[in-house]
């Protein structure tokens, strides 16, 4: 299954949002030009890679601290195994299961999770995917997060990606990212991050795809942890400009 943004992008704001909350004036994050400046450089991402919805939710619980590189040869193993179903999971022997997602690491823990969402979905859903993404947003997004394993990025990346909610994915490139440019530190909170771009746009699920992605690219390419290369970075020169 995959999202493909679409070819326009937005317009340009003048600068940062002022969103009035209660008497308060808040800065935000100028979030148009930084998706507008990502898309330019960087063109559809075309994320999330998966076949099937539930192909898309195993990835978003393996890529739990791993690369994506080692969770493809994992996805691709379970795959080969015929073992891609919620009720394949729910039936295979749990060291086999461990065995076949080695390659992600913390695969003991993983197993573990995969095993517990298959039997959530069976019992809250009677197996059904489609059933389990026509709950509202709001109440499914607390559901899934009850269920051992699933915390608020993981939560999000099922939503948007699998079932096509307007949910914005918070990760650590992003918030990285809005640290570095003054908008955010490493005590702001999951959620109010997510909220600086759900309120910019409202339940826009082809711009949160996208935009993620596009985040998640800058990230491992130019934010990186250590020795960032700002000067290279498509959204470089909003470090110049500050806040």
């Amino acid at each position: 299954m995959q999202n493909v943004a679409g070819s326009k992008t937005l317009a340009f704001n003048a600068g940062p949002i002022r969103a009035k909350t209660g008497a308060r004036i808040e800065l935000q994050p100028p979030l148009d030009e930084y998706f507008n400046s990502l898309f330019t450089a960087l063109g559809p991402q075309r994320w999330w890679p998966g076949k099937t919805p539930f192909e898309v939710i195993v990835g978003a619980i393996l890529t739990q601290n791993a690369t994506w590189m080692n969770v493809e040869k994992a996805i691709g193993n379970l795959r080969h195994a015929g073992l891609l179903s919620p009720a394949a999971i729910e039936r295979v022997p749990l060291r086999r299961l461990e065995r076949l997602i080695r390659s992600s690491g913390y695969y003991r823990q993983k197993a573990r999770k995969l095993k517990t969402f298959s039997a959530f979905l069976r019992s809250e859903y009677s197996g059904s995917l489609k059933r389990m993404f026509e709950t509202p947003t709001i109440v499914l997004r607390e559901k899934l997060l009850g269920v051992f394993g699933i915390g608020p990025e993981t939560a999000d990346s099922i939503l948007l990606y699998a079932g096509g909610h307007g949910v914005f994915v918070v990760d650590a490139y992003a918030k990285r990212i809005l640290a570095r440019h003054g908008w955010a530190t490493e005590k702001s909170k999951y959620d109010d991050i997510r909220w600086m771009f759900e309120r910019q746009s409202p339940g826009d699920v082809h711009r949160f795809n996208e935009f993620h992605a596009l985040i998640v690219n800058v990230g491992k390419n130019w934010c990186r942890p250590h020795d960032p290369q700002c000067g290279e970075c498509p959204l470089g020169r909003y470090l110049e400009a500050g806040r």
